[in-house]
């Protein structure tokens, strides 16, 4: 790698980074709000305590620029990304509710194909939502309810555990945009056996946190995970699976149709990495979670600081 120093710094300027900060300009608004004063902030969906086990609720908004520009993947990944949050949490989707909002119908029923094609192949039903065809430009939200025994949470990662990442590699990049897509063409019993794996992985005790890899990319989603668990991590960033044919500075601000962070005791790592690369999904032990919290990035003789949460707070959600 030429300059891992400069790389870094571009990463940490990408705009999806950045609009993580934004949830710590209205965050604070909202904390007495928050009804379970005892449960953490800054996991990837709400986990509400139940007689047994939990209820889950993940939500998201796209950008309306990738509404606009690709209707039908926006409406796949309206239902993608939330059971990819779900999953996270250790959770089993349940059912999707959804909000658009176009300027008439052609390209809503291009949203609603798109949807209807993941609640297909995830088999997840759509049970409801809004709808508004006379709007002025396309927006898109969903909202997924699902279901856990056991909830991981981002607060979990501690000093000692080792930090997994597990990444689809079997897929292409989509369009302009920072996405790889692993699962418009994948099979369907395939990606649902891949979503499966992390409730089973919760339930058995063999993951301690996780966290979805999201339009922040793969540094920006770990930062956000250490600053709930208030911890840092130092990682080895060859060791990050990666398609041969994407350059490192994108790879790392990409959002893949399926990734993960998971932090797991030492022990268990082989047992979990063995699991992913049974169904055929990239898988390696990249670094460990230390007590200071920063973000430490090394390659080969070279190691740098990618984040210091003690000076630079990004969402500003503690637990």
């Amino acid at each position: 790698m030429d300059d891992l120093h400069l790389m870094l710094a571009e990463v940490r300027r990408y705009g999806g980074i950045d609009q993580k900060r934004d949830i710590r300009e209205i965050a604070g608004e909202l904390r007495e709000a928050w009804p379970l004063a005892d449960c953490d902030n800054g996991d990837d969906c709400a986990a509400i305590p139940q007689e047994e086990g939990y209820s889950l609720l993940a939500m998201e908004g796209f950008i309306n620029r990738f509404v606009a520009d690709d209707p039908w993947f926006a409406g796949w990944c309206g239902l993608m990304v939330n059971l990819s949050d779900i999953a996270a949490m250790g959770g089993t989707a349940v059912a999707v509710v959804n909000a658009l909002w176009s300027a008439g119908p052609e390209q809503a029923r291009r949203l609603m194909q798109g949807m209807a094609a993941a609640s297909r192949a995830y088999r997840v039903p759509i049970v409801g939502g809004h709808t508004n065809l006379r709007s002025e430009s396309p927006q898109l939200a969903v909202a997924v309810l699902g279901k856990a025994k056991r909830v991981l949470r981002a607060s979990g990662a501690k000093p000692g555990h080792t930090l997994i990442a597990a990444i689809d590699l079997r897929g292409a990049r989509r369009g302009p945009w920072l996405n790889w897509d692993a699962a418009t063409r994948a099979d369907p019993a395939a990606l649902r056996d891949a979503m499966a794996l992390l409730p089973m992985l919760a339930e058995q005790g063999l993951v301690q946190a996780a966290k979805d890899i999201s339009q922040a990319g793969l540094l920006g989603t770990l930062v956000m995970l250490l600053e709930s668990a208030r911890a840092g991590a130092d990682i080895n960033l060859t060791a990050i699976p990666r398609p041969a044919e994407i350059r490192w500075q994108e790879w790392l601000c990409m959002f893949p149709s399926y990734g993960y962070l998971l932090t797991v005791h030492p022990h268990q790592a082989d047992e979990v990495l063995a699991h992913f690369h049974r169904i055929g999904i990239g898988a390696a032990a990249i670094g460990g979670i230390t007590a200071a919290p920063r973000l430490w990035v090394g390659h080969d003789s070279h190691r740098h600081c990618f984040w210091d949460l003690d000076t630079t707070p990004l969402t500003g959600i503690n637990p």
